[in-house]
């Protein structure tokens, strides 16, 4: 039997589990406490604090959660602006619209696809409250470029980490850098506990204001902890809040980040050596992190020659079972974008990369069977001329 018989539909990503997650959940039921900020969330945040080297960790429902709370806390007014570049998911730039922010889009480098660092100056506006770097696929920003930039304008840096868990930046973990950072852990994501976030806080002036931020404007931890007699309304927010059956997932899966992380070096590793001399013939790009950057190795990706051999592509690769996504389309050309004044032209990288990239199948459960029929099927499909 061929490998092509053996091999049944390869979805783009399918969940793995360490083997404790329904252990840990039976655990906190048998607690009587599934609510918000239980034991499992303590130690999911405090486990995410010491690894990461990150003075305060808050779990939250989403990174678009997380990404709210840095909107309120930076104190985000009408006629502010943020920027954010338009080859990101589009809460990088909702969670600060909705407090009347004006989003500035900036392209990305064709290497990285990350924010272009070098476009960054003439954005900057006496408006700019903050830059929201996102980390694509996992690799890293310019990070020093770009705090050197906000430090001399006084612009806050927002990280966008929901890509990058565990991926570092000159050695520095990737969410430890910026004032802020956002985490995603959403069914797509290296790990996952199937809707999740976290906020990252690096500045202790916003840990205090977080906590109520994230509690619907309450105060409750700090009375909780005995720091208020009483506690009431004391400023806005929203319910942000994990239940801590969740918690108690993402704990299994931040225990096994070695073995997760591992597969996935190896098989991203494995797509980029094999896959490197057909792309040449093709006229196609693969990910090439810069030497300074440890990926966390979240996607691998295809630059196609063009949209047309990206949709040939797709439609070979599905023929054998394969499934293979585009990414991001443009925000700036996007209906929100345009209310905002930005138009055709203004990212063009963005607008090439985005009707060219091609996502393939990474996540730990993918067998090396199915990553060699991966590999096959896209080594068998030739440029259309």
């Amino acid at each position: 039997m061929s490998i092509d018989e053996r091999v049944h539909s390869i979805p783009l990503n399918r969940l793995w589990l360490s083997g404790k997650e329904i252990e840990y959940i039976k655990d906190a039921i048998g607690r009587g406490h599934i609510s918000s900020d239980g034991i499992y969330t303590e130690r999911a945040q405090t486990l995410l604090e010491k690894s990461l080297s990150v003075k305060k960790v808050l779990l939250t429902t989403s990174c678009t959660r997380a990404l709210e709370m840095a909107a309120l806390l930076l104190d985000i007014q009408p006629g502010d602006e943020v920027i954010v570049p338009s080859f990101t998911f589009i809460s990088t730039a909702n969670s600060f619209a909705q407090l009347g922010a004006v989003p500035i889009f900036i392209d990305i480098r064709p290497d990285t696809l990350n924010l272009d660092e070098g476009q960054l100056e003439r954005l900057i506006t006496p408006r700019t409250k903050a830059i929201i770097p996102v980390h694509y696929a996992g690799i890293g920003c310019e990070l020093d470029a770009i705090s050197d930039i906000a430090r001399r304008h006084q612009v806050a840096v927002i990280e966008d980490n929901a890509h990058g868990l565990f991926g570092k930046y000159k050695g520095r973990y990737l969410g430890s850098i910026g004032c802020m950072a956002a985490l995603s852990f959403g069914g797509l994501k290296n790990l996952t506990c199937g809707e999740g976030g976290a906020l990252m806080i690096n500045d202790d002036s916003y840990t205090a204001r977080a906590e109520v931020v994230r509690d619907c404007g309450s105060n409750k931890a700090h009375f909780l902890r005995g720091l208020v007699d009483e506690y009431g309304w004391v400023d806005l927010g929203s319910k942000h809040l994990l239940p801590d059956l969740l918690a108690a997932f993402l704990f299994a899966q931040l225990e096994a980040r070695e073995i997760i992380q591992n597969r996935r070096t190896k098989i991203w590793t494995y797509y980029h050596d094999v896959l490197k001399a057909w792309a040449e013939t093709q006229n196609v790009r693969l990910p090439e992190p810069p030497n300074h950057c440890e990926s966390s190795f979240h996607i691998f990706y295809l630059i196609m020659e063009s949209t047309e051999q990206r949709s040939a592509l797709m439609s070979h690769l599905m023929k054998s079972g394969v499934t293979a996504l585009p990414h991001f389309p443009p925000l700036h050309l996007s209906k929100m974008g345009s209310r905002y004044g930005a138009r055709k032209g203004d990212c063009p990288v963005t607008e090439e990369i985005s009707g060219r990239i091609l996502r393939i199948p990474i996540y730990p459960a993918l067998t090396d069977l199915e990553m060699e029929h991966i590999v096959k099927s896209i080594c068998s499909f030739s440029r259309i001329h």
